[in-house]
């Protein structure tokens, strides 16, 4: 129940910075301009410093024990929201079948789950997060890219996840933890501060497409409701279901479904703009899995605490 209460407080405080970007955009604070800045911001500079601060804590064989586990974990529940949204979709034969498999397949882990994870877990919890998004990150680049193109570009691939801001940040952050290097305060504290901007600076860019969306527009494309149902409703079920008979407890489990329950990625509108999808079904998809997230996912915390043992 606790997590519960905590996974709702931070919701709620979550929306109300959502809502500060959504004003700020009405008001021309910010414009579309400003929200690229910002998640140019956010992306290059604010997520690697959180993730590598996650690293930044003693190592110990039980921690270490619990991040495999965690790698574990995040592939099971990805591949498992893969298997699903595939199944469910294998008959769409028309053109906007790539966008709906890649708009229910990947969530928003790193804008939304992040962080929630933070909040209800702290530095622990983001350090487990760091194992989530790299295997997500590869994925994404692997199969969601395939999935959106339709083609099988390996140079492209491969060097999409080599440059990975998140996945380079991972990897810096397991050199620092691996080998016990210490890091002095004057770069600690800076890495800790920066990291600390992700909740605001994650919420305000929400808030803002949320803003530039038509959502009356955007509530008139049927598919979107199966796309909303899969990723919001199914998924996290069969997921919960999954890790309660594999035995699975603890934060890292908690963790893993937490992310996986995420509304869609916002790089979905991205992605439908640059391989010439539905950019409507791409840009309802994100804004209103982030809407129902907001009732979702403290219902999904309170459910997972008496399923999955902490």
């Amino acid at each position: 129940m606790d997590l519960a209460l905590i996974a709702a407080k931070q919701v709620l405080e979550m929306f109300l910075m959502i809502l500060a970007g959504f004003v700020c955009y009405k008001t021309g604070v910010i414009k579309q301009e400003g929200k690229k800045a910002l998640s140019d911001i956010l992306l290059y500079l604010v997520v690697p410093a959180m993730i590598i601060n996650s690293y930044l804590v003693d190592n110990d064989s039980s921690m270490m024990k619990s991040l495999v586990q965690s790698f574990g974990y995040s592939c099971l529940l990805i591949i498992t929201g893969l298997v699903i949204t595939f199944a469910v979709l294998f008959s769409k034969k028309n053109r906007d079948r790539g966008i709906m498999r890649f708009t229910c397949v990947f969530s928003n882990a790193a804008y939304m789950g992040f962080p929630l994870i933070q909040a209800m877990f702290g530095s622990e919890g983001i350090l487990y997060a760091s194992a989530y998004l790299t295997v997500y990150n590869i994925l994404l680049w692997t199969v969601g890219y395939v999935t959106v193109t339709g083609k099988v570009h390996a140079k492209e691939i491969f060097k999409s996840i080599v440059t990975s801001p998140c996945i380079i940040s991972v990897c810096i952050g397991l050199i620092i933890y691996l080998c016990r290097i210490p890091v002095p305060d004057i770069l600690s504290t800076p890495l800790s501060m920066i990291g600390g901007m992700n909740t605001p600076a994650s919420m305000i860019i929400t808030g803002v497409t949320i803003a530039g969306s038509s959502l009356g527009q955007l509530l008139k494309n049927k598919k979107l409701f199966e796309v909303i149902a899969l990723r919001m409703l199914v998924i996290p079920a069969v997921c919960a279901l999954v890790m309660r008979l594999l035995g699975a407890q603890g934060t890292t489990a908690m963790v893993a479904l937490i992310l996986e329950a995420c509304p869609c990625a916002a790089i979905t509108t991205m992605f439908a703009i640059k391989f010439n999808h539905d950019e409507d079904l791409a840009a309802g998809s994100v804004v209103f899995t982030t809407l129902f997230s907001i009732v979702t996912l403290p219902v999904y915390a309170l459910l997972l605490t008496n399923i999955i043992p902490v």
